[in-house]
């Protein structure tokens, strides 16, 4: 590719925080949840860039003509693969593309097709533009994407913090994120966190059914704790798990735990776990329950000790995918004055629906 620059670039990082940055001198975005993309394009060649500077165009054969039509002849882009489902963003879709069979991508390509998302430009031409402040590449961007289709789209941006504000609340309903903050005299700085992040948090009581050794080895220390709701007919869901605990804490928790290991399998509700674990990652009943394999986790340890579902546990998340939390819980506290039963999907916090199509309308 005759670019100023090529692959593999890392990507510009972020980090979190708390609230959105006050005053002036900030763009704001939408924070996408898809896959990170970096986009390089020279003419009919054209590479896909995963943030773990691998290629991803295999799995996305289907955006390959789309930004050829879109996008200047030779540049390179930054931003987001993404896959929109009925309810919104559906980033379990976008798991199912990693897959070794062609044909099997190209069958979800052709069923749930991808679109891409770009937020910045890291070069036009000859020009090799990360040196060049923020406000400008977008300027740039803005002035190159005036005419693209889907599914090719420039991310909304605002220097407005009140709008910010507002598209945090209300795009959470497509299934976005949180809200990007970048300073507008910023660089392009590869592998460096120099953005914001300010995603949505929530605590919720969730019983501890059971529990993962840490990779240390049985008994030494505990990896992580496996969370479950109640749903409205009483059977008890695994949700995920939470491992925020320190070194010194995962060591204490193991004589913390000992007294709810004795006599935790009768009548647990994910004793039989090992039945259909080979099958699934649910019983015959649409239960969800741990330790189940997948293409996504074969060759992992997912063995787990149950525990007498007795303790209630508060956590923090940032949203929910499906019936279960999208990443790794954070530990608050133990809840002793919570009881299990209490412990129910309809304690959530919901958002309502937003389109997607809105969103790229500049909402």
């Amino acid at each position: 590719m005759r670019l100023p620059f090529a692959p593999p670039v890392e990507p510009m990082l972020a980090k979190a925080s708390d609230a959105l940055p006050e005053g002036d001198g900030w763009l704001y975005e939408p924070k996408w949840d898809g896959f990170r993309a970096l986009v390089f394009r020279d003419g009919d060649e054209l590479y896909i860039q995963s943030r773990d500077l691998k290629p991803l165009d295999r799995y996305f054969p289907e955006l390959a003509e789309p930004l050829k039509a879109n996008i200047p002849e030779r540049c390179v882009l930054d931003g987001e693969v993404v896959i929109a489902g009925p309810d919104g963003l559906a980033f379990e879709s976008l798991l199912l593309r990693i897959h070794p069979a062609a044909s099997r991508v190209n069958m979800l390509a052709a069923e749930t097709p991808a679109s891409f998302v770009a937020w910045d430009l890291l070069a036009l031409g000859d020009e090799d533009l990360r040196a060049v402040p923020q406000g400008e590449r977008r300027a740039r961007l803005e002035q190159a994407f005036a005419t693209v289709q889907p599914p090719i789209h420039l991310t909304p941006a605002t220097r407005d913090r009140s709008l910010a504000a507002d598209w945090f609340d209300r795009f959470e309903g497509a299934g976005l994120d949180g809200v990007v903050a970048k300073r507008l005299e910023g660089t392009y700085q590869p592998g460096k966190r120099a953005m914001l992040k300010i995603k949505h948090e929530r605590t919720a009581d969730c019983v501890v059914a059971g529990f993962r050794w840490h990779k240390n080895g049985p008994g030494t220390h505990v990896g992580s704790l496996l969370l479950g709701l109640f749903d409205g007919e009483g059977h008890l869901h695994h949700v995920g798990i939470t491992s925020s605990f320190t070194w010194d804490r995962r060591e204490a928790l193991v004589a913390e735990l000992a007294p709810l290991r004795e006599g935790a399998l009768e009548g647990h509700p994910w004793g039989e776990w090992a039945e259909w674990a080979s099958a699934g990652s649910a019983d015959a009943s649409g239960q969800r329950l741990p330790g189940a394999t997948s293409r996504w986790n074969r060759g992992k340890d997912l063995s787990w000790e149950p525990l007498r579902a007795e303790r209630v546990v508060e956590v923090a998340y940032d949203h929910l995918q499906g019936d279960r939390f999208r990443h790794a819980t954070t530990f608050r506290r133990w809840r002793p004055d919570k009881q299990p039963a209490d412990c129910r999907y309809d304690q959530l916090e919901t958002t309502a629906p937003y389109e997607l199509a809105r969103i790229f309308g500049g909402s």
